[in-house]
């Protein structure tokens, strides 16, 4: 494997790209030719308005959702999570970024597909393993769980 990253490949083509219209833009003077003719580009305000405010909701709402789970109300919720960020770094520790990306853009476009067309042979199977899962974290719930003492919960202000 190279060992090439992205954003040093992305880097390493504009450069060559700017050197080559550069040069070329200061050679067309020498043999008489017209120099190249770069198109201006502007990104247009609106969509990236629209994109920021989008992106700024969702930002908020994850900061919503990160302080509940954060607050204490909800172990279970908690420990999913947790368990779920431990098994995003071991999946993040076997490759880099951009693979995962696309691990993941294959994954959300082609498993709704199977499901669909196989739905009727994975939904016994998800029951199936949804009544182990229930009967794991019971077991859980009464040997670990239920031993953690809990201190009174404090009443929230209402403005």
């Amino acid at each position: 494997m190279l060992e090439y990253h992205l954003l040093t490949l992305v880097c390493h083509l504009l450069i060559l790209a700017l050197a080559l219209l550069f040069l070329w833009s200061n050679a067309a003077t020498f043999i008489n030719k017209s120099p190249p003719r770069i198109p201006e580009v502007q990104i247009p305000k609106d969509p990236v308005m629209e994109f920021a405010q989008a992106l700024r909701f969702e930002i908020n709402r994850a900061f919503a959702v990160l302080r509940d789970i954060a607050s204490g109300r909800d172990l279970k919720k908690f420990l999913s999570v947790v368990a779920g960020l431990w098994v995003l770094s071991i999946v993040g520790s076997w490759c880099n970024f951009l693979t995962l990306f696309y691990i993941v853009f294959v994954l959300l476009h082609t498993v709704p597909v199977l499901y669909e067309k196989y739905e009727d042979k994975v939904d016994p199977f998800a029951e199936k393993a949804m009544h182990e899962i229930k009967k794991h974290y019971a077991v859980f719930d009464a040997k670990v769980l239920s031993k953690i003492p809990r201190g009174p919960l404090k009443e929230k202000k209402k403005d």
